[in-house]
Formats: C-alpha cells, sequence, structure tokens
C-alpha cells in the first residue's frame, strides 16, 4: 500500500514534468528520450544487482509493458486530442480498476472483501467528481466519439497490463525467484519502448510519406534536462513502485489509489505553476484521500 502511494505520488510529478519537456523538445522526443533514460538507469541496477533479463516472471513481464505502457499510453495519446485531457484521464484511471478487478478475479482468483470494494469505489467517485467535465467548465475540444473507443482502450491496457505484472510476480513466487520492483519495472519498460519506436517509426514514415511537416520546438541543450527529470519521476521511480505495489497488493486496490494521480497534481500545479485548483477538484480530492485512507485499513 505504502508503495501504493509512492506511485501516485511520483506519477503526479512525472507529469508535471512531461508537460514541461513535451513544451521544450516536442512530444515524440520528450516520450522516447524518457523511456531510452529510464531503460538505461533500470536497466543499468538489473544487470548490476537485480535479475535482468532473467526470471520466470520475465516473458509476463515483457507482456505486461506492451499491454500497459506501450499499447495502453498509444490509445492515450490518441484518446487526448479526441476528448480533452480531462476525459481522457478520467477514462483511463476510473476503468482501468474495474477491469482489473474482473480480469484478475477471472484469471488469478483474487476476491477482494465488501469493504475494500467500496472504498476503491469511493475512490474512483472522488476522481470522477473532481475530473468530470460539466457545462461551466466544458471540455477544451470538441469532443468527439471515436475517441471514447480509444479511451475504453487505453484503460484497458493499463487495467490488463496490472493483472499480467501481477501474473508474472504470482509464477516468480512459485519459482522462488521472487523479482524486485527495478528489474520488474526494467523488463516491463522494453515491452513498452519496443512499441513506442515501433509507433514512432512508422509515424515518421507516413509523415515523409505524405510531406507532413510536425511542428516542434526547436530545442537547446538547456531543454534536454527535463527528460531525465521526467523520466527519473515516472518511468524509472513511480514505474518501479508500481511494480513493487502489484508484487504484494491486488491491482483492484492498487489501481485506484494510483487513479489519484491527477488529483495529486492539483497541489503540484499550484506549487509550480500556479495554477489555482477548482471547489470541486478540491472536494473530489478529499473524498477520494479520505477513501484512500479508509481503504488502507480495511480488510
Amino acid at each position: 500500500m505504502v508503495a501504493a502511494f509512492f506511485t501516485t505520488i511520483f506519477f503526479a510529478l512525472s507529469a508535471i514534468f512531461a508537460n514541461r519537456s513535451i513544451r521544450a523538445v516536442g512530444a515524440t522526443r520528450a516520450n522516447l528520450g524518457r523511456l531510452l533514460f529510464a531503460a538505461l538507469c533500470l536497466g543499468a541496477y538489473a544487470h548490476l544487482f537485480g535479475g535482468g533479463l532473467h526470471g520466470a516472471g520475465r516473458d509476463w513481464l515483457l507482456l505486461s509493458g506492451v499491454i500497459g505502457m506501450g499499447l495502453g499510453d498509444l490509445a492515450l495519446f490518441m484518446a487526448l486530442p479526441l476528448l480533452g485531457s480531462r476525459l481522457s484521464v478520467l477514462m483511463t484511471q476510473c476503468l482501468a480498476a474495474p477491469i482489473a478487478m474482473i480480469a484478475e478475479r477471472l484469471w488469478l482468483g483474487t476476491q477482494l472483501g465488501p469493504a475494500q470494494l467500496l472504498w476503491s469505489f469511493v475512490i474512483l467517485g472522488g476522481v470522477a467528481v473532481a475530473l468530470l467535465p460539466s457545462r461551466a467548465d466544458p471540455p477544451k475540444v470538441r469532443v468527439q466519439p471515436i475517441g471514447f473507443l480509444f479511451g475504453l482502450f487505453s484503460a484497458c491496457g493499463q487495467g490488463l497490463g496490472a493483472v499480467v505484472s501481477r501474473k508474472a510476480n504470482a509464477l516468480a513466487a512459485l519459482a522462488g525467484e521472487p523479482v524486485d520492483g527495478i528489474t520488474a519495472a526494467y523488463q516491463r519498460i522494453l515491452g513498452g519502448l519496443a512499441i513506442s519506436i515501433a509507433w514512432f517509426a512508422v509515424r515518421a514514415f507516413l509523415e515523409k510519406k505524405t510531406a507532413a511537416t510536425p511542428v516542434t520546438p526547436t530545442p537547446t541543450t538547456r531543454s534536454y534536462l527535463w527528460i531525465p527529470i521526467n523520466a527519473l519521476c515516472g518511468a524509472v521511480v513511480g514505474v518501479s513502485c508500481y511494480q513493487r505495489a502489484l508484487a504484494t497488493t491486488p491491482s483492484g486496490i492498487v489501481l485506484p489509489i494510483v487513479a489519484c494521480t491527477p488529483l495529486v497534481i492539483v497541489p503540484l500545479s499550484y506549487w509550480f505553476d500556479g495554477e489555482r485548483p477548482t471547489r470541486r477538484s478540491l472536494v473530489g480530492g478529499l473524498i477520494a484521500v479520505a477513501a484512500g485512507v479508509a481503504l488502507t485499513l480495511a480488510r
């Protein structure tokens, strides 16, 4: 549970620094750069002190990365211009948890207690209160129905990717080869990196074919500093904590806590960028935090 809370904090910091790195060097460089930097950092530890690319759960962790960090993140990027950031994140975070609960129950036989289920859904309700657009605060883009399909795919990627990680940890435990969080994060990120590289290669080919010239900032040497900062917070420390949480706790409990990431971004945005939180985001945050404490105490 502690690892899940740390995951939320570091994912929120990563989101703040991701925006800065995207503004500084462009989305393509920022995303590929953070994954490559994270793979190098995690790989250095995994090969020197951890399990490297070995272990009974390796193939499942690679598959988890393909599903969650690869296809799931790609679907989220496709949803963002069609739904706006709040609706996209709301769908991903609030649907991933029940998808993971059902998948883990059917596949691994994990059964959550009534109190755990109750407080998990109260957390998701708090997230919905904080993020759901309204007439007074509509989405910043023209919502297109196809975006909801990408939002669903993004939620499936995050939820099913977490369950596959749980399967990897279960197999490693049965084989007497428990995987530490950093090694698991390294193996998982390689799967996501493969999908990201393939996607950007296809995208570059299509842009060249159509003679499209993407508009990207002209980066300076200093601009690239945001990439390692973003990578360390999210793909290195955040994902390592995430994998540690999934190693010991059902995904149906971990994912509702991680779903609070957008709420943690609210005070961080005020601190770093001076963005004032809305009353509704504060109310939703209080609901989610209170439910998170109750979930921690529930059995």
